[in-house]
């Protein structure tokens, strides 16, 4: 008997130290899935230098949280291999992450993030806020929301069950 289940697409999206930026896009993404019904979607975050099971940073949680959604259950992860195999597409925050990726083979399917945004923003990288004033990580927040939407329209060829 045929399996009708649709499969498992798998994004994941890379930054420096999986506590800024790859987990914002991580649970904007996540919410955006769920306002569509696309369970059949993973979304994951790793760092091309992060360290094992740190949390989100306070920045990164308070601009979440003023969009409604939590960052607390995060803990981050190095980029390693078997991410990027599983992976079906990663989007990087800047030119370096993608580069990180396409040393470890993986070039086809990598790009940046800000690809997806349509206007002036569209292929500039993503600033690491961290460290910053509370500005500047709604500012990754609100490019990285931008950029999600313009991601999930591109998928939506493929992806729309």
């Amino acid at each position: 008997m045929p399996n009708d289940q649709p499969t498992t697409y798998n994004i994941l999206f890379v930054c420096t130290g999986n506590t800024c930026r790859s987990p914002l896009a991580e649970v904007i993404t996540r919410r955006a899935l769920a306002l569509r019904g696309w369970d059949h979607v993973h979304v994951d975050s790793a760092g091309t230098s992060a360290v094992w099971d740190a949390p989100a940073s306070a920045g990164s949680l308070a601009a979440a949280a003023e969009i409604g959604l939590d960052l607390s259950g995060h803990r981050s992860q190095p980029l390693t291999r078997e991410l990027v195999q599983r992976a079906d597409i990663i989007l990087g925050m800047t030119p370096s992450h993608v580069h990180a990726v396409e040393a470890m083979g993986e070039d086809a399917k990598v790009s940046l993030l800000s690809e997806t945004i349509s206007g002036p923003e569209a292929g500039e990288p993503i600033a690491d806020p961290i460290g910053g004033a509370p500005q500047e990580y709604a500012e990754a927040r609100d490019r990285i929301s931008r950029a999600v939407a313009g991601l999930l329209e591109r998928l939506s060829a493929i992806l729309s069950p």
